[in-house]
C-alpha cells in the first residue's frame, strides 16, 4: 500500500526566515577537500558560534573527532556522534516540514555526494535519518537524489531549483523532468516549481540554486547579478535572471529581483572557491553572511538590512570553507519551530 506523501499529509517546507527550533551542522571530516583542516575547523567554529548567539545548534561529529570538536566549539553547542563522511549539512541533512497542527516532520532525499564526486558517502546518506531521530520528527523518504542546497522555498508553495542539478544524469538518470517536479512538490508541500537554467560550469554541485538565487520574502528573490561581460559566468547569470523574469510564483506574482554582486575580487586561486553572497543563512534574529574583505561586503550587508529588517547582520570570514566549493548556507540546515 502506497504511503501518503508529506503534501498529502498536510506538511510543507516553511521559509528559512520563519522561527527556528535549532540549526544543524556537520563537522569537517574529509581532509581531501581542505588545504588546512585546522583553519577549516576554525572557520566552521566561527560560523557555529555566530549562529549559537541566536538559537540552539547541534553539530554532527565522527567519534574520532569528538574531542577536537568540543575543543573548538566549547560547551554551548550540542554534539551528536555520527559516522559522517563530509561536512555539508544543507545537502546531506533533511528538509524539515511543518503542518497546520503544530507538528513537524522531515523528508530525507537520497544523497550520492553530488553525483558521485566523492566516496564513500554512505555515512552522509544516513545523516538525514539520524537527524530526524535526534529531533524526534516523523521521517518521510524519497527515492529522488537531491540536496537541500538545490532548492529554495517561499513557504507559500513556490520552489526554486535548477535544471543543471537534479535532472543531471549523475543523479537521476531515469527520472523525467516532470517527475522530478512532481516529487519535489509532493515532498516539500509545494504547488509550483520554478526552473532556472542553473550553472553547468559549477561542477562541485552542478549549480545549486542557493549560490544563485534564494527567496528573501514571498515574491522577492535575491539573485546574483549579471556581473562583468567578460566574466565566464556572465551568460549563465543572464540566463538565470531571464528565467526568473519570465515566470511567476505559485500565487501568480511576478518576482521582484534584488541583484547582488559576487565577491569577484576575493583573491583566491582555488578553482572551487565559493564567492557567493547569496549563499548566506537566515536564523532567528540574524543573517549570517560571508565576509571577503571587499567593499561588496558592506553593499550586500545593506541589502540584507533593507529586506530583512530587525535582524542583526553578522559577517564571518570563511576563506577556509569557501575553498571547498560552498558557503555558510551550504554548511547549515534549519529545523523550524512547529
Amino acid at each position: 500500500m502506497t504511503q501518503p506523501t508529506p503534501k498529502q499529509s498536510g506538511f510543507r517546507m516553511p521559509a528559512e526566515w520563519t522561527p527556528h527550533e535549532r540549526t544543524w551542522m556537520m563537522w569537517p571530516s574529509r581532509p581531501e577537500v581542505w588545504d588546512d583542516m585546522d583553519a577549516t575547523c576554525r572557520n566552521y567554529a566561527a560560523v557555529a558560534h555566530s549562529i549559537r548567539r541566536f538559537e540552539p545548534l547541534t553539530m554532527l561529529v565522527r567519534s574520532e573527532d569528538m574531542a577536537e570538536a568540543r575543543n573548538f566549539l566549547g560547551s554551548d553547542i550540542e554534539l551528536l556522534e555520527h559516522a559522517i563522511n563530509d561536512s555539508w549539512a544543507r545537502d546531506a541533512g533533511p528538509c524539515f516540514l511543518v503542518n497546520g497542527e503544530n507538528e513537524r516532520a522531515a523528508v530525507s532525499f537520497e544523497f550520492n555526494a553530488w553525483g558521485g564526486n566523492y566516496t564513500p558517502y554512505d555515512g552522509d546518506n544516513a545523516a538525514s535519518a539520524a537527524i530526524c531521530k535526534a529531533a524526534g520528527v516523523r521521517e518521510f523518504t524519497s527515492r529522488l537524489v537531491a540536496e537541500g542546497g538545490g532548492v529554495s522555498v517561499d513557504g507559500e508553495g513556490t520552489i526554486l531549483t535548477t535544471r543543471s542539478c537534479f535532472p543531471n544524469i549523475n543523479r537521476n538518470p531515469d527520472w523525467r523532468l516532470e517527475d522530478i517536479e512532481t516529487e519535489l512538490m509532493q515532498m516539500l508541500g509545494g504547488d509550483k516549481v520554478v526552473w532556472l537554467p542553473g550553472n553547468h560550469l559549477e561542477t562541485e554541485t552542478d549549480g545549486h540554486v542557493d549560490g544563485t538565487a534564494v527567496f528573501l520574502a514571498p515574491g522577492i528573490v535575491l539573485v546574483e547579478g549579471e556581473g562583468p561581460v567578460d566574466h565566464e559566468w556572465y551568460d549563465i547569470n543572464v540566463a538565470n535572471i531571464a528565467a526568473l523574469e519570465a515566470q511567476t510564483d505559485a500565487k501568480g506574482r511576478a518576482f521582484k529581483l534584488v541583484r547582488v554582486p559576487d565577491a569577484a575580487g576575493h583573491g583566491s586561486d582555488h578553482e572551487k572557491f565559493c564567492s557567493s553572497y547569496v549563499n548566506s543563512y537566515i536564523c532567528n534574529g540574524a543573517v549570517v553572511m560571508p565576509k571577503y574583505g571587499l567593499r561588496e561586503d558592506d553593499l550586500v550587508r545593506e541589502v540584507y538590512e533593507e529586506y530583512l529588517p530587525g535582524r542583526e547582520i553578522v559577517q564571518v570570514e570563511i576563506p577556509s570553507i569557501a575553498i571547498g566549493g560552498g558557503g555558510i548556507h551550504c554548511i547549515t540546515q534549519q529545523e523550524p519551530k512547529a
